[in-house]
């Protein structure tokens, strides 16, 4: 099942990922994809004032991994640098543990991403408005999202 929803400004990307926040458990993981410029950042800046996190939040484009404290740990990987890469990078570790885990560019590692998690796909429809498909894998992921949607 996939749960949509069209937004038309930052400030509801802002809200969708607060929403979202405050339903996160330790352990969840979300994966994110989008063009650049879709907004992937954003939510997950948001994401992350949800979970009381007070630290400015950005891209780890350059370093993969940025880690956070908060009401639950945030892990949040970009992982577009390891498109070709085939080394084991400790996932099982951020995968499985207490943190929260944001992950972007997620496709690139799909084998090594745990079969449990929530997919979101966000589509730039113009300078304001996006499309943000939301694809739970798993129980807790579809419980999360009718909650979420209703």
């Amino acid at each position: 099942m996939k749960y949509e929803r069209m937004i038309n400004s930052e400030q509801e990307t802002k809200a969708l990922a607060e929403q979202l926040a405050v339903r996160l458990h330790a352990g969840d993981i979300l994966t994110l994809e989008g063009d650049l410029g879709a907004g992937k950042t954003t939510f997950t800046k948001s994401v992350a004032k949800g979970l009381g996190i007070t630290r400015n939040v950005n891209s780890p484009t350059f370093t993969i991994l940025k880690q956070y404290e908060g009401r639950l740990p945030l892990n949040h990987l970009d992982v577009y640098r390891l498109a070709d890469s085939d080394e084991d990078l400790g996932w099982d570790e951020l995968f499985y543990g207490d943190a929260v885990s944001i992950i972007e560019w997620a496709h690139l590692i799909e084998e090594d991403l745990p079969a449990e998690r929530l997919a979101i796909q966000i589509l730039r429809l113009d300078e304001n408005a996006r499309k943000f498909t939301f694809m739970p894998f798993g129980k807790r992921y579809e419980q999360l999202c009718e909650e979420l949607f209703e």
